[in-house]
């Protein structure tokens, strides 16, 4: 098996006040600490590119990949330990700094910027859930541009991954948008890293893959469209309901995890169902987010779209630690989000 992570240049991060700095620590430098080239390259091979994601794996984890003993596994979680020191206590004046870093992505709507603060937040897992042809994969086309821009112009000046379920992306459109941004359509394209998943399997080793990807370039964004489908194909009925949740939740914890080791913005869409009390007369007819308490966990921000008059939307923050409850009014157009127009 070849590995998902290769040394080549180490990936810069810009924080908010344009100072460039290293992103993250890479696994080479375990070597400095005591551990050999070939622990490293194990580790490399199961996906394992930064030393934060080894402090971000279960002994468990680490104890299965072939060729690792459970001494070498804490030899090497101890030194991981003292390289990267962002998983130990910090004072609030440090985690404050931190987030300093952090980027936001226009969304091409100023109402929508404003009420998201700024745009879509790196180190952050957005979910955005709808019904079917309500918007939710023109915001992730604009976003795939919208990620490339440059800082001055809110973007996250850098590359995107997209991972598509679905089979709903579409090159023509990223072409459309980049022009309405100032953008060669055939750089925006270049700066996209597609693939599309088959499989709840599929998926969990492109995130893997992606990770591998991000250590040699900047990537300010990681788009999955959707994050439930192929959950909802795999695992049917009540009988594997708690098998679904279970993956599910590893799936979401990797992606977490990606969102803090290289401070990029990570955004899902997800599918909605009929909310069983609203067949009730005295109940309004609510669809509710797929995936449960499990995803509405794992969401920093979520975000509910409904359909508005014509091509217009109405998105709603559904749930947010920072972001009060507010909604605002967007517009589909054939250069992506746009503000909506009289």
């Amino acid at each position: 098996m070849s590995s998902f992570c290769q040394s080549k240049s180490v990936a810069k991060q810009v924080s908010a006040k344009g100072v460039e700095e290293e992103a993250f620590v890479e696994i080479d430098k375990l070597q400095s600490a005591g551990i050999n080239v070939a622990d490293i390259n194990k580790l490399k091979t199961a996906g394992l590119c930064t030393v934060l994601s080894i402090i971000q794996a279960t002994k468990k984890e680490l104890c299965n990949i072939k060729g690792l003993s459970e001494a070498k596994v804490e030899k090497i979680v101890e030194a991981a330990q003292k390289l990267d020191q962002s998983s130990s206590f910090q004072s609030g004046s440090e985690v404050m700094s931190r987030r300093q870093n952090i980027l936001r992505i226009t969304t091409g709507s100023e109402q929508f910027d404003k009420m998201l603060m700024g745009g879509f937040e790196s180190m952050c897992i957005t979910e955005i859930f709808g019904e079917n042809r309500c918007g939710k994969t023109q915001i992730c086309h604009t976003l795939c541009v919208a990620a490339q821009l440059p800082l001055e112009m809110n973007g996250g000046n850098g590359k995107v991954c997209f991972i598509d379920t679905e089979g709903t992306f579409r090159p023509e459109r990223i072409v459309k948008i980049a022009e309405r941004f100032g953008v060669q359509g055939d750089v925006a394209l270049d700066n996209i890293m597609y693939a599309r998943a088959y499989t709840h399997e599929h998926l969990n080793q492109l995130i893997s893959a992606a990770a591998g990807k991000m250590i040699e370039e900047k990537f300010a964004l990681l788009i999955v469209d959707s994050i439930i489908a192929l959950f909802r194909t795999e695992f049917s009925g009540r009988g594997e309901l708690a098998e679904r949740q279970q993956i599910l939740n590893k799936t979401l914890s990797k992606l977490n995890k990606l969102a803090d080791q290289f401070n990029i913005a990570i955004v899902m869409t997800n599918h909605v169902m009929a909310d069983p009390a609203g067949g009730m007369s005295f109940m309004p007819n609510v669809a509710k987010p797929v995936g449960g308490h499990v995803i509405g966990h794992a969401s920093h921000v979520r975000l509910s779209l409904r359909k508005g008059k014509g091509e217009q939307r109405v998105c709603k923050v559904y749930g947010s630690p920072h972001l009060p409850e507010s909604e605002c009014v967007i517009q589909l157009s054939d250069g992506g989000i746009i503000d909506p127009i009289d």
